[in-house]
């Protein structure tokens, strides 16, 4: 059981331009905030965002009160480093060097699992940290065997070490009331209660047979567990939770909200963040919410 000292929270208030994403995340939502904001219910009690990812709208609101979750241990295990252990992490960040040898020398560590056993939760969060800003494109990707698989990035100068977003991100966390899980979205959902807002922003669903991108974790999210999140949505919404959902504007997805439940608002967005070329670009995506 989830127990926070519930006051109803209001969306206009005062928050640190510093707090921001740590991590570059294929998906993030930074450029379309002005219009998950735009689509925002104006109160709500909890904030929940249970594919959290680079936590773009998490760092952007900075509600004094929620609950956040990804599959990814990895990920979830850098969220909870940089609340509890900032210092070390900093630290230990000013350790890597962005060439070509060494990076792939960190790369491998996982392919060894007696050797990435010995590392502490602090040097693997600032392993992710590392690779995230000198790979290719910034992309978080993991093969079959959960082992990261994306090529070195050949950047001059790469943010390895922003110490000032670290601290304020730390102060953040520490200073509210954010509850940290790593596990299935709909377990975490079932705390979830009546006046609490989610946001929801899973693995989209791809545009074509060849567009799909599941590489965060080792767990692939299909058609079948997009369904299995929409009777999670049912559910919520008739418990008088406030909902908003973002995915890619496909003919399932559509149809899978298509009740008067369900608004729907057709959105554009620019993608940058993938391993080929020619698959960046504008594509179109959906808001989904259930309150007016």
């Amino acid at each position: 059981m989830l127990l926070f000292n519930v006051q109803y929270y209001r969306s206009i208030k005062v928050t640190d331009s510093i707090v921001k994403p740590f991590l570059k995340w294929a998906g993030g939502k930074r450029q379309l905030m002005p219009e998950i904001r735009k689509n925002m219910p104006k109160n709500y009690n909890i904030y929940y965002e249970v594919f959290i990812g680079g936590g773009a709208l998490l760092f952007n609101l900075q509600p004094s009160q929620a609950v956040i979750n990804d599959s990814n241990k990895e990920l979830i295990n850098c969220y909870e480093v940089i609340r509890d252990n900032p210092e070390e992490l900093i630290e230990n960040l000013k350790e890597y060097k962005n060439n070509k040898t060494h990076f792939y020398r960190i790369r491998e560590l996982d392919r060894n699992p007696q050797e990435y056993s010995k590392l502490s939760h602090v040097e693997k969060a600032s392993r992710i940290i590392y690779l995230n800003k000198t790979c290719y494109n910034g992309l978080f990707r993991v093969n079959s065997q959960g082992q990261f698989n994306v090529p070195f990035g050949k950047y001059k100068k790469p943010d390895i070490v922003n110490e000032t977003v670290i601290k304020a991100v730390s102060k953040y966390l520490k200073e509210n009331e954010i509850k940290i899980l790593n596990g299935d979205f709909a377990r975490a959902l079932n705390y979830a209660e009546k006046g609490d807002f989610i946001y929801l922003d899973p693995p989209y669903d791809p545009v074509s047979d060849t567009a799909s991108f599941t590489g965060y974790d080792v767990n692939g999210f299909n058609k079948q567990e997009q369904k299995r999140l929409k009777e999670i949505v049912d559910k919520l919404h008739q418990k008088g939770a406030k909902i908003l959902l973002s995915n890619s504007c496909t003919d399932f997805i559509c149809d899978l909200y298509n009740n008067e439940y369900y608004r729907q608002i057709k959105i554009s967005a620019i993608r940058s963040i993938n391993s080929q070329g020619n698959k960046r670009g504008k594509i179109d995506e959906i808001l989904i919410k259930n309150y007016d």
